[in-house]
């Protein structure tokens, strides 16, 4: 059995606009239409009439949710949004007003009960003070807290932290400590190189390369081995061992002269010079004799 609903399945905006700016009248500011809702801007002093006669004469039963915005360039730097839902018409509409950190706005509460959790919401994380509302506490952070976590000049990481401590069983506020400063990050391309000088850079000037180098007209390139140090000198010269003599050929038992000291586990061993073949002879043990 389908069941039939008065309101329509759709919001429709279409003469919305014009019907409540003419019911708001001198108490509007501006409306506009912003992503498919109407958004109404109306005297912050007449905000409880206008709230009252949207509900009341435009069927706009609900307040759904109120929000804070900073803006601190403005001279009115608070923003304080209404969102309104009318039910019998599936329609929903914002109501904004501005303030200041010392003008206060008018309570909603003597409309909906609900607005004095929000308002205390949004005095707690934006400090917009309502009048009219009889219990206005924080309500997100904690006793004590000092300042507005949501506006623009708070500082990302407070002002105090809390730890539990151990010594005193109770939880403990301190002062901020980071452990590093707060450090910036380029994610430039290596290959493509930064805009400006890195450090280390200037000692670099005049280089080949380097930001202050001036460009090389004609690259290098080679066209025979003669050009790349190959051939048969460089593959004599690369033969012999640069590091003849050296303490670690000689602990070793490679060097041209000498042998280790003989030891318990290491039998006199005669002395010989590199790996030769009388001496591999000599070192062989012989067949079908005693070893």
């Amino acid at each position: 059995m389908a069941v039939l609903h008065s309101a329509p399945k759709f919001t429709l905006i279409d003469g919305l606009k014009d019907t409540l700016s003419g019911a708001l009248g001198d108490m509007l500011v501006e409306a506009k239409e912003e992503h498919g809702e109407l958004l109404l801007t109306v005297q912050r002093e007449s905000l409880e009439d206008a709230l009252r006669l949207l509900r009341d004469e435009h069927s706009y039963q609900q307040l759904m949710e109120i929000a804070g915005a900073d803006y601190p360039s403005r001279p009115e730097r608070f923003e304080v949004v209404y969102m309104l839902l009318s039910l019998t018409k599936n329609s929903r509409i914002m109501v904004k007003v501005t303030a200041s950190e010392t003008t206060p706005v008018p309570t909603a509460t003597t409309l909906w009960p609900n607005a004095g959790w929000l308002e205390r919401e949004v005095f707690d994380m934006y400090g917009v003070v309502f009048a009219g509302n009889m219990d206005l506490r924080r309500i997100l952070t904690d006793y004590g807290f000092e300042g507005h976590p949501f506006r623009k000049d708070f500082p990302l990481t407070g002002y105090v932290e809390l730890r539990y401590s151990e010594e005193e069983k109770r939880v403990v506020y301190e002062p901020v400590e980071l452990a590093q400063d707060f450090r910036q990050f380029d994610f430039l391309s290596p290959w493509e190189g930064a805009d400006y000088v890195l450090p280390g850079d200037e000692k670099a000037e005049g280089d080949a390369g380097s930001p202050g180098a001036p460009p090389v007209d004609e690259p290098k390139t080679t066209e025979k081995p003669g050009q790349t140090g190959a051939g048969e000198k460089a593959d004599e010269k690369a033969a012999e061992r640069e590091s003849a003599g050296a303490p670690a050929e000689e602990d070793s038992g490679v060097a041209d002269e000498g042998a280790p000291a003989p030891t318990e586990d290491r039998p006199d061993e005669p002395a010989r010079k590199g790996k030769s073949a009388d001496t591999a002879k000599a070192t062989e043990p012989k067949k079908g004799g005693d070893q």
